[in-house]
C-alpha cells in the first residue's frame, strides 16, 4: 500500500498480494506517558487502558509523520497532517480527550509501543494474522487492494493474466515486484511509483503494479488523465490502529468512535480530502 516497500504481507500468488499487499514483552519506561505504563502489563491483570488514557486526558498516538499522505508535515515542516493523523484527531474528539502525536520511525514504531512510549500506532498498519497475535487492533478504517496502472488508450491490459509478455515498472525491494513476476511480466527496474508511473505515461512500459492508495493519492494530486487502472486484486488489505495486546476497552472505545465517525460521514470526508474516494469501507 504505498510508495515504498509495502507493508501489507498477505497474499497467496496473486490472493498473496494482500499479505504482499502489506512496513514483545510489554513494559514501561521512565519516559512513558502514565496512560501507556499503566495499561502496559494489563494482559496479566484488569485492563484499565481506557481509563487510563481518559485519565491522563489524552491519547498519545504514534506516526511516522514522513509518509505522504497518511502522516507528514505540510511543505515539509509545516504542521502534520495527513489520512491517519485526521482520523487519530477525529477519534479523540469521539473520545473526549486530546491526541498527542508522537512521530517515530517505522522500524522503531512496535518497539516503541511494547515500551509504553505510546497508546496506539496509526500509521496504516495492515493487519497480519502475525500481528494480530502479538497486538490488538482497532476495526479497519482503510482498505485496499492491489491495482495494475496503464495508458487510458491501453485495452490489451484488463486482468493480471494478461501482464504474461509485457513489461511493468517495478521497485526491486517492493511486493509488487514479486506479483508482476508470477503474473508472467517483464521486470523493468525503477526506484519508486513516481519514476514507474513516468514509464508508463511515456510509453516506455505497459504497466505498472503498485497499492490502491497510491494510484488514488496520485490521481488526486496530479493530472493522472492519461492513465487509468485496468485490474485489481481480489482480496484487499486493511489497516487500524494499533494497541499493546490486551488493551481491549480502549480498541473497543475506538471501534464505537470510527463507527459514529462512518456513521456520520466524517470518515468519509477526511478520505475524500486526500484521495478523492472514500477507502474507509470494504
Amino acid at each position: 500500500m504505498r510508495p515504498r516497500s509495502p507493508r501489507v504481507l498477505t497474499l497467496p500468488a496473486l490472493a498473496a498480494v494482500v499479505g504482499l499487499l502489506a512496513a514483545c514483552s510489554s513494559g514501561g519506561d521512565a519516559g512513558a506517558p502514565a496512560s501507556a505504563v499503566a495499561s502496559a502489563g494489563s494482559s496479566g491483570g484488569s485492563d484499565t487502558s481506557l481509563q487510563d488514557v481518559q485519565d491522563a486526558g489524552e491519547l498519545v498516538v504514534a506516526t511516522e509523520g514522513t509518509y505522504r499522505p497518511f502522516s507528514y508535515h505540510e511543505e515539509g515542516s509545516g504542521d502534520l497532517t495527513g489520512f491517519d493523523v485526521e482520523v487519530a484527531r477525529a477519534v479523540g474528539e469521539q473520545l473526549g480527550v486530546e491526541v498527542r502525536f508522537e512521530e517515530t520511525q517505522w522500524d522503531a514504531i512496535f518497539a516503541g509501543l511494547d515500551a509504553g512510549r505510546f497508546d496506539a500506532i496509526a500509521n496504516q498498519v495492515s493487519i497480519t494474522a502475525e500481528r494480530e497475535d502479538a497486538y490488538t487492533f482497532s476495526e479497519p478504517y482503510t482498505y485496499s487492494r492491489g491495482v495494475v496502472v496503464v495508458r487510458a488508450d491501453d485495452d490489451s491490459i484488463s486482468s493480471f493474466e494478461d501482464l504474461a509478455g509485457k513489461t511493468t515498472a517495478q521497485s526491486l525491494t517492493s511486493n509488487w515486484y514479486t506479483l508482476a513476476q508470477e503474473s508472467g511480466a517483464q521486470i523493468e527496474a525503477v526506484e519508486g511509483w513516481a519514476q514507474s508511473v513516468a514509464l508508463v505515461e511515456q510509453g516506455r512500459v505497459d504497466a505498472t503494479i503498485n497499492d490502491e492508495l497510491t494510484w488514488l493519492d496520485y490521481a488526486n494530486t496530479d493530472d493522472a488523465s492519461g492513465l487509468k487502472v485496468a485490474a485489481e486484486t481480489e482480496d484487499q488489505s486493511r489497516s487500524a490502529m494499533a494497541f499493546r495486546r490486551g488493551s481491549d476497552a480502549l480498541a473497543g472505545a475506538v471501534d464505537e468512535a470510527l463507527t459514529a465517525l462512518a456513521a456520520d460521514g466524517a470518515l468519509a470526508e477526511i478520505s475524500a480530502e486526500y484521495f478523492g474516494d472514500d477507502v474507509t469501507q470494504p
